[in-house]
């Protein structure tokens, strides 16, 4: 896609449709990752003669230097040296942790720029595929690798950081600083998330009431899987409605309050700034290097744990989600800071909606297609939690009006979870939970190696 300059700035032809169609086409989660960018000084790359090294430049500053989160950038190569150069286990965690930060934001920036070009359901749905793309590829290696135990840690923390962490943080910062402002948000979308949510409660919660109902055998083992595994497909088809919801029918209440900023809000985040080609090329090759730095934390998850003095359930749980999710955290803050609570609770309720009705029961499938005997089955602890943050924030958006002491109860539930998780130390079990030709499982569901 050819590239011209006007005034210091990069402007792309060829888009499809006017700008209105692609502000209509944002949902609030699109809108919530403008915050954190800022506006890349162009001006310098205009004297050069127009060329390919000219748009190779403009590209590289856009995407590499377009975000607050640019200084983090810098933890990726110190990640991949101390690999190479055995800096310590700890270090490779650390440092893999903090350049997913970045790498996170710039998706989501991507993934806009590619629905400039396709069109608003199209785009909506590359970003609901891509919107948790971090979690999910930790997810799947930490299945590649058999650790069953991190991956449903991390996805359960990425529910319950967006329910208790994200939207209090944003409840309560917001409501402190509209104290004289009562803070009001479109119920309809809060109630369609929240039975989505309950949803996949009662999809966790029966297998964990079946096992503590019948013997803990071979056999109510394999109850449990084949339920979980029955009832990970009725998840993803009602995610696959919640997208025709989202993006066809009831797209109005996604897009609500956007539409009432369109006359005074326009940023230049509403256009393309790089093309459609260069925007693919970079979401390939930054999901590699999500992939590569995923890699690295489970690998090392458990050097961390030994040498921090902390249990991998805590890591896996509050530490993983803090540092994977912290662009759409920001985000959600400074949204509610403006007052404007349907984009926070848009960022907060659409990506824990997301991982709980697609996430993990993809995982499930994924894990069914391989062999590898992974269920729904979270443990007590876990699923006790799930439901505590899925009743509470549905308790807490239940009027459409919030203040600064609703947030601060979701923040201290959250703190309270913490610290359980951080006391409890369930061991990682030492498997690969691959089912083989003639293996029976044990009576914990798994398969000895």
């Amino acid at each position: 896609m050819g590239s011209v300059y006007e005034g210091g700035r990069l402007e792309c032809g060829n888009l499809k449709g006017s700008s209105m169609e692609i502000r209509q086409g944002r949902t609030v989660h699109n809108m919530s990752s403008s915050s954190l960018r800022k506006k890349s000084e162009l001006a310098l790359l205009s004297k050069l003669s127009c060329g390919p090294l000219k748009q190779l430049l403009a590209n590289l500053q856009e995407v590499l230097f377009g975000t607050k989160l640019s200084f983090l950038f810098p933890a990726i190569p110190l990640a991949v040296v101390a690999h190479f150069y055995n800096f310590g286990r700890p270090w490779i965690f650390a440092l893999s942790l903090l350049g997913l930060a970045p790498l996170a934001e710039r998706l989501s920036f991507l993934t806009e720029q590619i629905a400039v070009y396709t069109g608003p359901t199209v785009g909506g749905l590359v970003n609901a595929t891509c919107g948790n793309a971090t979690e999910l590829i930790i997810a799947l290696l930490a299945l590649h690798k058999g650790k069953i135990e991190v991956l449903k840690w991390s996805l359960l923390g990425s529910v319950i950081s967006n329910l208790l962490l994200v939207l209090g943080s944003s409840l309560f910062l917001g409501g402190l600083v509209n104290l004289r402002n009562e803070q009001k948000f479109d119920r309809k979308q809060a109630h369609a998330n929240s039975g989505l949510l309950f949803l996949a409660l009662v999809c966790h919660i029966l297998p964990l009431m079946f096992k503590h109902a019948s013997d803990n055998d071979a056999r109510t083992v394999n109850h449990i899987l084949q339920l979980s595994r029955a009832s990970s497909i009725i998840m993803l088809l009602a995610y696959i409605a919640y997208l025709f919801f989202q993006l066809k029918t009831h797209r109005q209440l996604f897009e609500a309050q956007e539409e009432d900023d369109d006359s005074h809000d326009t940023t230049p985040e509403e256009e393309s700034v790089i093309g459609f080609f260069s925007a693919f090329v970079w979401m390939v090759g930054m999901t590699a290097v999500i992939a590569l730095l995923s890699e690295y934390i489970v690998g090392t998850i458990e050097a961390a744990s030994e040498s921090w003095g902390i249990s991998v359930s805590f890591i896996s749980i509050i530490l993983l989600p803090i540092v994977g999710n912290a662009a759409e955290h920001a985000s959600a803050i400074i949204f509610a800071f403006k007052n404007k609570l349907d984009i926070s609770l848009g960022v907060a309720l659409g990506s824990a909606t997301q991982i709980a009705m697609f996430a993990v029961p993809f995982s499930v499938t994924v894990a069914w297609i391989m062999g590898i005997q992974m269920d729904l089955d979270f443990n007590l602890m876990e699923t006790g939690s799930l439901f505590v943050s899925v009743l509470l924030t549905a308790f807490t958006l239940q009027d459409g009006t919030s203040h600064y002491l609703k947030g601060l109860v979701l923040l201290l539930c959250y703190i309270v979870i913490g610290a359980w998780f951080l006391v409890l130390r369930t061991p990682l079990q030492r498997h690969t939970n691959v089912v083989k030709l003639g293996d029976e499982p044990s009576p914990t569901g798994e398969v000895a190696v």
